[in-house]
């Protein structure tokens, strides 16, 4: 016998003998209650034919002995029959809480697309039920996001380690290779090597990002958003794309590495995938409770149906955009997780010239570290 069928049959046992104790508690409070009329009414006979017009006589009532051997056989034979009704009552009482136990049992066992869908009656123990099987459903996702991202993680890490093999390979079977070959085969190395490197670090903000916030500091986003632009300014000249700023003092809380990555990722995503000559807009302003940061950028057009999708890990809308290999498809997944961790809200749209407006609202001032 196991523990869990220790565990359940104990506390049917315990429920049934709580049942059993309110009906024996019940019962013996009616008896009381009735004992004591009875024990006070007056039997009257008649000792006379009642046509002689003879006075009836009182005689004794019940007498008490009676009452009491009454009374004590009635407990006896209500002792079995409360123990009966509590076991049967809790029986019930448990049964759906068993189905659920068992269910639960079958999906941690591997499978996550069962579901307990409890029917009616509508109570506590079909509410836990919906809970549960939300719960599950989460799960599910959540497992089959994580073999998707190691997947394509694998496959991401696996490319640039597979080129670099190549390319070695070629230039040590190359007999004639001299020092200016094997000095392009080092750079090109080299090339691939920062680019796996700008994918570990990737994959470092991401995990860093799902992990939550560790702690909590009051900062101003305007001071966060100079500092990544002074940081992007060379590169949006390279590429033509205009930089506008409109920044008021936006107080919040929390993980001012984690935000300045945020920051920086809506930078990137909107500078990489933009027209040339096109243009970034970036705006701080705090509006009631909450303030917002908005990143507003020209580019393609982008379908409605496709902008969740760009939020999750590998995810492009255009693989290797402008054939460029300098995005991951990882930089908005990474905006997604800080906003979460943060538990700010994220908004983004398609404009219909093009590009795309994402807006993030934080809680204004400590009031998210309280």
């Amino acid at each position: 016998m196991t523990s869990q069928t220790l565990t359940r049959r104990s506390l049917q046992t315990r429920l049934a003998l709580a049942y059993a104790a309110g009906i024996y508690a019940a019962g013996t409070f009616v008896l009381i209650f009735v004992d004591v009329p009875l024990a006070s009414i007056q039997q009257t006979t008649p000792k006379g034919p009642s046509s002689s017009g003879t006075i009836p006589e009182t005689g004794a009532g019940i007498s008490l002995p009676q009452l009491l051997t009454g009374s004590a056989v009635a407990l006896v034979i209500l002792i079995p029959v409360a123990l009966a009704l509590g076991w049967y009552v809790a029986g019930r009482f448990l049964r759906p809480l068993r189905a659920i136990t068992t269910t639960a049992k079958i999906i941690s066992a591997g499978d996550l697309h069962r579901r307990l869908d409890l029917g009616q009656p509508a109570d506590e123990l079909t509410e836990l039920g919906h809970t549960l099987d939300d719960l599950f459903a989460r799960l599910q996702a959540s497992f089959d996001a994580q073999r998707h991202f190691v997947a394509n993680a694998s496959h991401e890490l696996r490319t640039p380690l597979a080129g670099l093999r190549t390319l070695l390979e070629v230039a040590l079977a190359d007999p004639d290779a001299d020092a200016e070959s094997l000095r392009s085969v080092c750079k090109e190395a080299l090339a691939l090597g920062e680019h796996q490197e700008r994918l570990v670090q990737a994959l470092l903000a991401l995990a860093t990002s799902e992990r939550g916030v560790t702690r909590w500091d009051t900062l101003d986003l305007s001071q966060i958003v100079t500092g990544v632009l002074a940081s992007r300014r060379d590169q949006a000249t390279r590429t033509g794309i205009d930089l506008a700023e409109h920044l008021t003092p936006a107080l919040t809380a929390g993980d001012p590495g984690l935000i300045e990555s945020l920051v920086a990722n809506l930078m990137d995503n909107a500078i990489r995938h933009n027209h040339p000559d096109g243009q970034v807009k970036i705006t701080t302003q705090t509006a009631g409770s909450q303030v917002a940061l908005t990143v507003t950028n020209t580019g393609p057009v982008i379908p409605d149906d496709q902008i969740q999708r760009l939020f999750q890990p590998f995810q492009k809308l255009v693989p290797d955009r402008h054939g460029r290999r300098d995005g991951y498809g990882l930089g908005l997944a990474i905006v997604n997780a800080v906003t979460q961790a943060h538990h700010a809200t994220l908004t983004t749209s398609a404009r219909p010239e093009g590009g795309l407006s994402i807006t993030v609202r934080f809680a204004r001032g400590g009031s998210t570290a309280a």
